[in-house]
């Protein structure tokens, strides 16, 4: 079900979001920039139907324009680092390299996760998910569960780690059978057709 905003009630909903190392907070399954420079903050968010506010000891830091596009991001230019890195250490080919760790496949879900982004820091929290699932399970496992997400073309966090969690890891992908061709018949036009 999709919201329309034109008809929610002007209601402040407040939230306690900590800053990402992406220099983003979440609310209501959207992302919202700050500057940079609070990574790891704890912020006050109010949100209306129409804004969100972003608040740090009762000072006004942000506002943003309310989204529901559920996993979208809304990011000031301004608030982004020079060459979009939060924190020195946490770049694509880090990541890459961390992934490549456990596996080809953990490395290849990475670089893919990364790649689908318009900036590939907003990737780094998924990244930074996946990666952090050798905390529950073993690199095999996790290796097998990339694999099987990237041909499945489900390179998500939620994917890896709904894979794991269902011991799919260990089943085999069975391919899909390839349509048959259609019979001959008077109605199926050939590419001939449209030439």
């Amino acid at each position: 079900m999709t919201r329309n905003p034109r008809f929610l009630v002007t209601i402040n909903n407040w939230a306690r979001p900590k800053v990402h190392v992406d220099y983003h907070v979440e609310f209501d399954g959207h992302y919202y920039s700050v500057p940079y420079q609070l990574v790891g903050k704890q912020m006050d968010l109010r949100a209306t139907a129409s804004t969100v506010e972003l608040l740090l000891g009762g000072r006004r830091i942000t506002s943003h324009v309310r989204s529901f596009q559920r996993g979208g991001h809304t990011t000031q230019s301004e608030h982004m680092p020079k060459a979009h890195q939060a924190q020195a250490e946490w770049t694509p080919p880090r990541l890459i390299e961390w992934a490549k760790k456990t596996g080809p496949a953990t490395a290849a879900l990475v670089e893919e996760i990364l790649r689908r982004r318009v900036h590939a820091q907003h990737g780094f929290r998924a990244c930074l998910g996946v990666l952090h699932l050798n905390r529950k399970y073993e690199p095999q496992r996790i290796e097998a569960a990339c694999a099987r997400a990237l041909r499945l073309r489900a390179c998500t966090y939620k994917s890896v780690a709904a894979i794991l969690k269902n011991n799919l890891d260990r089943e085999p992908v069975t391919e899909e059978p390839r349509p048959e061709a259609l019979p001959a018949h008077g109605n199926v036009r050939g590419p001939g057709y449209y030439h």
